[in-house]
């Protein structure tokens, strides 16, 4: 390829892995995205840095660790001095655009009124929108301004019958369709130009509340008994760590499990899924306008989402201090068939390898604040795997819990290991995910694991201190 790529960067907002027909989920219908993913890098085995929205995405934007960009809960702001990816292919030339939300500072109409706090961060067009409620929408909202533009006011209204479900706008004037219209405004502009760029389309859903269109939740209506019930096992709490037990009975998601019935838990899955499908719709518009603009054969796509979400497994619904696969193992597909074969890769990834991945397949250099690694060995299949283990970390990310839960942990094919720092009693999750795959029984105390989790608090302790951030550059021998 003789000119550097763009990159149509797609990152939706608390997507598990599971939600996708190309990893496996029998029941939603994602068509584009499974077609995308048979020819693309898909990575069966990624992890995001953060459980919660601005710790990870300053993490994946700036290729560093929650704790070294100090932008390690919501609510907080990414000091000016971090170095976002875009901003780097902003300096070397690049066009680079967004839609949606950045939330790399706090979103509290009481804090930021017009719209988000700003670094350098790169993006010359910003369509900002950081959610669709309106009685949250400040004047710089751009999709309320969407909505006003054509006289539409923005509706929803419960299901009878369920629990934190409601059905929200058609899919014509749904935010995730705005989304996808304003990255392809975006590209039918670029495709003038001999400029190459980059497009983030942030992508609020499938975050809560639940409230997909009712077009696309009826499908899943007329098969509700058939949509599978949180994996839950009662009494797997009982020598888990604190803030699980709280969260049963919803302390941060406000849905106290037990008071649900089965139905109940099946219509929020039902929800959740229908909200995966529109995202499955609007990528496939987007990929549509690359071809019908012959920009496609030199677009990398690249499709991911910031953290995952409970869904009622284990007893919790929504995200917290929890480091459960479902929290933590996210979507990574990225496609360029001019530039790297298809094929499914086990190798062990972080998010934080994403903006040097892209720094390397733009042709520039690495920034040495970048703690991520390159997955360009991989795509290419130089490498056939990447990393022994993946980390993540929250510190008193969410504000609901009493006390702050500051919580690491370390995760390899096999085991997991989860140390939750100062707190009493169980202080620590250990999981042999060869025989527990849904990390239903908890190892830590476990006597004959002892050795096993020892190794894994080494583990951990050695990933911990790679966190260290690597800046200021060494200048002199003394």
């Amino acid at each position: 390829m003789s000119k550097r790529p763009n990159f149509l960067w797609i990152c939706t907002d608390q997507q598990r892995h599971d939600t996708l027909g190309c990893y496996g989920n029998p029941f939603v219908h994602t068509p584009r995205i499974d077609e995308l993913a048979g020819t693309s890098a898909l990575f069966e085995n990624a992890f995001c840095q953060s459980t919660v929205c601005t710790p990870s995405r300053a993490s994946f934007l700036t290729g560093r660790y929650p704790r070294t960009t100090r932008c390690r809960q919501n609510g907080q702001a990414i000091p000016e001095d971090e170095v976002l990816v875009t901003r780097l292919l902003a300096d070397a030339g690049y066009y680079c655009g967004l839609v949606g939300k950045l939330h790399l500072s706090p979103c509290n109409p009481k804090v930021a009124p017009v719209s988000e706090r700003r670094i350098n961060d790169g993006y010359t067009a910003f369509h900002w929108s950081h959610h669709h409620y309106p009685g949250l929408a400040r004047p710089a909202d751009e999709y309320q301004q969407w909505l006003v533009n054509q006289g539409i006011t923005y509706r929803s209204k419960p299901v009878s019958g369920a629990v934190d479900v409601t059905l929200g706008m058609p899919v014509e004037h749904h935010h995730t369709t705005w989304c996808a219209q304003k990255a392809i405004d975006f590209m039918q502009v670029a495709e003038r130009h001999k400029t190459p760029w980059l497009f983030s389309v942030n992508i609020f859903d499938p975050h809560h509340d639940f409230d997909p269109p009712e077009e696309l939740f009826n499908r899943y209506l007329k098969m509700l008994d058939k949509v599978p019930l949180p994996s839950y096992v009662p009494g797997e709490l009982d020598n888990k760590p604190l803030f699980q037990k709280l969260d049963f009975h919803g302390q941060n998601s406000d849905i106290d499990w037990p008071k649900l019935t089965p139905d109940q838990h099946r219509y929020i899955r039902a929800a959740y899924w229908a909200m995966c499908d529109l995202i499955d719709m609007q990528v496939g518009r987007m990929i549509d306008m690359l071809r019908q603009t012959d920009q496609l054969d030199n677009t990398v796509i690249i499709f991911t989402s910031d953290h995952g979400e409970m869904l009622g497994d284990h007893g919790i619904y929504l995200k917290g201090p929890h480091m459960y696969d479902p929290a933590v193992h996210v979507p990574l597909i990225i496609s360029n068939p001019k530039l790297f074969p298809a094929q499914r890769t086990a190798a062990m990834t972080e998010l934080t390898d994403l903006a040097p991945t892209i720094l390397e397949l733009a042709g520039l250099p690495i920034h040495p604040g970048m703690q991520g690694r390159s997955l360009l060995p991989l795509l290419t299949g130089q490498a056939s795997s990447h990393r022994e283990d993946v980390y993540c970390e929250s510190y008193n990310a969410m504000i609901k819990h009493a006390e702050k839960p500051f919580v690491t942990m370390v995760r390899t094919a096999e085991h997991k290991l989860v140390r939750y720092h100062h707190l009493p009693g169980v202080a620590g999750e250990l999981y042999d995910l060869v025989n527990d795959p849904t990390e239903t029984r908890n190892l830590y105390d476990d006597p004959a694991s002892q050795a096993l989790k020892t190794r894994m608090l080494e583990r951990l302790c050695d990933r911990m201190a790679e966190t260290v951030d690597p800046l200021p550059i060494r200048q002199a021998n003394w």
